[in-house]
């Protein structure tokens, strides 16, 4: 039974691994949300970064404004851990994060590379997460339908509310 701590841990793992979240803003895009593929530096905490384009509504919805209340969504590639991480998401302007976390992967999207006119920085600042994490397995299983284990209770131990 991980603690929430353990399952925070496990969350930052999967994200600096898996890196494909749905991002969305709160309350101005009715629940939309759009896949983007995050980055993220060193440890476990954020900001979790993301290389976009000028003309993603992301950006045309923050309007170059301040700080907006915005939710990422991910699963991991096993399907063994999942998070819905409430934050904020801004555009960040800052060329030092751009020359630090640029890839021949973003280099790919972007003529012009670090100068192209349609490059955009997004920054998501998260601030609790709701973790879980599949307790299912075999083992799991056969102690449930052999009456060992409450499924209910195997659940509880699983998932945990954590501020990062």
């Amino acid at each position: 039974m991980p603690t929430p701590d353990e399952l925070k841990a496990r969350l930052w793992k999967a994200l600096r691994s898996d890196m494909t979240v749905m991002l969305g803003l709160v309350g101005g895009e009715h629940g939309h949300a759009r896949p983007m593929t995050s980055q993220i530096e060193e440890g476990d905490h954020g900001p979790l970064w993301f290389f976009t384009s000028k003309d993603n509504a992301l950006i045309q919805k923050l309007g170059g404004g301040g700080a907006q209340d915005a939710g990422v969504q991910f699963v991991s590639k096993g399907h063994d851990l999942w998070a819905s991480i409430e934050g904020t998401l801004r555009e960040d302007t800052d060329r030092a994060v751009v020359d630090r976390l640029w890839n021949p992967h973003v280099a790919a999207w972007y003529e012009h590379g670090k100068d192209d006119p349609k490059l955009a920085l997004l920054r998501f600042d998260p601030q609790k997460a709701e973790i879980w994490l599949d307790a299912s397995s075999i083992v799991a299983g056969a102690m449930v339908a052999l009456g060992i284990s409450d499924p209910k209770e195997s659940y509880k131990d699983n998932v945990a509310t954590v501020r990062l």
